[in-house]
């Protein structure tokens, strides 16, 4: 997935969302390999959308970027298997944010900072970003594709709880009933406790969110140990090591500089003992991906 290169043709989609990326060869329409994830986007005329659709396809390039290297598959749909997106306007019809069957669908209102907000704050939610939808819907992606395997779906169970349980039921006792507010015990969210698949998509969302901002942190020279990203990358031995040695101290002192701006804590999550198991067995799945597609 190359961003630059000398004398190859820049995505086609430079001028309609500002993306840099070398065009796919294999691209009949001359997008790059992350375009082409998309398969439905709002109409040349719509140019409330198509604001809209350039935030959310940045975003949705740093999580494809992030993706390939972390060694996770990243297959473009076929129609039948496979991952695509359909990033739509909500401005004439209601959008429901969420994933079925491999495609992540985002309502681009989520890319208007105000409308965000307030459904952050209504729903009382510590945090809502576009990326962080990215994050949490391609959870329910490598679920499918990593955890629920003949293999790993007993772990998965003990962690996470049943994935057969009716999600429907569940979706609804959250919204009127809520978590109670002992959640923080045992998950990551509130909204990770509605569901096992919910949990599991949090949960993965938190591991690309500690992953990346590590590697960045590292690459700006905020780290003592510079070789996240590397060959030697600490993510890819023990995760929950790093997590309590690096990451918490890390995000306590990003949350006092925070509230120093007089702003929000830049991470506002409680990382329990069952969470920190469940953030392991993700790496675990992640690193074991990655060691395949090496071969």
């Amino acid at each position: 997935m190359v961003l630059v290169g000398p004398d190859q043709p820049i995505c086609a989609n430079l001028d309609r969302c500002g993306c840099n990326w070398i065009a796919d060869p294999g691209s009949a329409a001359g997008l790059c390999f992350n375009c082409g994830l998309t398969r439905t986007r709002p109409a040349d005329g719509d140019l409330t959308g198509l604001a809209q659709y350039a935030v959310a396809e940045s975003a949705k390039r740093r999580l494809v970027y992030e993706l390939d290297g972390l060694g996770l598959p990243v297959t473009p749909s076929d129609g039948y298997v496979g991952l695509a997106f359909d990033l739509l306007s909500s401005s004439q019809v209601k959008i429901t944010t969420g994933y079925e069957n491999g495609v992540i669908t985002l309502d681009l209102a989520e890319s208007d900072d105000a409308h965000r907000e307030a459904l952050r704050a209504s729903m009382d939610e510590p945090y809502r970003t576009v990326l962080g939808h990215f994050r949490h819907e391609i959870g329910h992606y490598y679920c499918e594709l990593l955890a629920l395997t003949p293999e790993r779906r007993d772990r998965f169970h003990e962690l996470f709880g049943d994935e057969s349980t009716s999600y429907a039921d569940a979706l609804q006792q959250h919204y009127a009933e809520g978590q109670g507010s002992d959640w923080q015990d045992t998950y990551i969210s509130a909204y990770a406790a509605m569901h096992p698949l919910e949990d599991f998509a949090e949960v993965f969302a938190h591991f690309l969110h500690i992953s990346d901002t590590l590697q960045t942190a590292a690459e700006f020279g905020l780290l003592p140990d510079s070789s996240f990203g590397g060959d030697d990358d600490p993510l890819r031995r023990d995760f929950v090591e790093v997590v309590t040695g690096t990451w918490l101290p890390l995000t306590k002192g990003l949350n006092q500089i925070n509230r120093s701006m007089g702003r929000q804590d830049l991470y506002p999550f409680v990382l329990a003992e069952p969470v920190l198991a469940k953030l392991g067995f993700v790496a675990e799945l992640v690193s074991s991906a990655a060691g395949q597609a090496r071969g």
